[in-house]
Parts: structure tokens; sequence; C-alpha cells
């Protein structure tokens, strides 16, 4: 595998695409595959990592009056599975705000909850804790920690204030958006500079922020690359090619 930083990127960002639809990254020294479907992979370490699933997030609404279809949760943990089961990993860790609120444990359909034991049984399962979930995440399956330092990136759900070296983080949820021929589209993206690593929100009802808003300006030392999430493979597109809202 090549990695390279093609003219349309950031010089220090060197990527490589992969077969599967993939793309291949290096952060802060370590080669990260950002899959399609919004998760990273460490194929050195085996480890999967996914951000910001909000299960529950269709209950919680419906308590409030705000009716949706209530399947986001069983929408979510397919696809967590069929990550599973595309990369094999050997250690699944998830990002905080992996429910949408501290009772959206106790909202769970027996079958998602029963979903979730069964993750903890094919992989060494670690919650983040997240600002949403904090106080939420007791008696579930695996372990539970504020972070987890692995091949040289430090895995934490909100990114630290100011321009980080080995840092992958969740919380901000980054969109991309490009136009073109009277028409625009707006994906879920990765955001990098090569240093650190911000995952799209993995989770079905979960929303977005652009790259662009002001909340990204103070994380990079320079504009990053955005990644953005197709049907079948990651987009890489320069800084240049995004639009705001």
């Amino acid at each position: 595998m090549s990695l390279a930083a093609p003219e349309s990127t950031p010089a220090p960002v060197r990527i490589a695409p992969s077969a599967c639809g993939a793309l291949h990254v290096v952060v802060a020294g370590a080669v990260a595959t950002l899959t399609p479907a919004g998760a990273l992979y460490l194929e050195r370490d085996r480890l999967l990592a996914a951000a910001d699933l909000h299960l529950e997030k269709g209950s919680s609404f419906a308590a409030r009056g705000q009716l949706l279809p209530p399947y986001d949760t069983r929408a979510t943990l397919e696809r967590l599975e069929a990550e599973l089961t595309r990369w094999a990993p050997r250690t699944l860790v998830l990002l905080g705000d992996s429910f949408h609120d501290p009772r959206a444990l106790g909202r769970l359909a027996a079958d998602d909850a029963r979903r979730l034991s069964d993750l903890a049984r094919r992989v060494e399962l670690i919650w983040i804790a997240g600002n949403h979930d904090a106080e939420g995440l007791g008696g579930l399956a695996g372990q539970v920690m504020d972070e987890l330092s692995v091949s040289g990136l430090t895995l934490r759900h909100e990114p630290r204030p100011g321009p980080q070296t080995g840092e992958a983080a969740g919380h901000l949820h980054p969109c991309a958006k490009v136009a073109g021929r009277g028409a625009s589209t707006r994906r879920r993206a990765f955001a990098t500079d090569g240093e650190r690593l911000i995952l799209p929100a993995f989770g079905a009802y979960a929303g977005g922020l652009n790259v662009l808003d002001e909340a990204f300006e103070s994380l990079f030392r320079q504009p990053p690359l955005a990644a953005a999430l197709g049907r079948h493979r990651v987009h890489p597109l320069a800084w240049s090619a995004l639009r705001p809202d």
C-alpha cells in the first residue's frame, strides 16, 4: 500500500484508496482506515472505532411528542454488526454518545439489548463516556473508559481545544457539502489534517455539522482533508471544494 498526498488534498495528508471503498490515511504516524460506513479501523491493532451512535434517539424524541420511526437503534446496530463482520476486529471502541441520553438504556427493546450483549461476546468492547451518556453506561457488558491510547493515537469522545497531534475523536458530527452543475450534496465526513482525526456520527438519526462551521476552525493547524461517505466508498475532498450550508 503506497500512501501519497495527491494534488487535490493538503500536502501533509497522505492517503491511499482501498479496493473495498475505504480510504487509508496516515494520522500522526498511524495508518488509519476510514470505512464507507463511517468507522475507523486500525489494522495493526485489529481495532474498530465508531463515534456517536446516539442509540434510542427516536424514542427520546417520541417522549417529547416528536414522533419518528422507532427503528434507529436497530438500523445502527445492524450497520455496526456488518462492520464487525467486514473487518473482524479484536477490539471495538465506541467513542462516546453511544446512547442519546442517560435513560436510553432503559428504553432499549429486548432484542436490541441482546444484540449489545452479543457484541461483547464477539470482541473486546470498550465504551468511551460521552457528554450524552456519561451517567448511563453502568451495567453494560464491556469496559467503560474516559479515553484509550493505541498506536500513537488517543481515542476520546470530545476533541481537545486547539490543534492536537495523535487524537481521534467524535462529538462534532462532521459533514461535508459540495456543489456543482446546479445541485449540491451533503454527506457525513471524516476530517483530518494528518495530525488528528474527527470521526463522523455513526448513528442512524445523528445529525451533522458542516466542517466549515467555526467549531472546527481552531482544531487544525491547516485546512484539513474532508473524507465524505459515499454509498460504497469514501471520497477525499480538498478544503477548497467544500461549501457552507
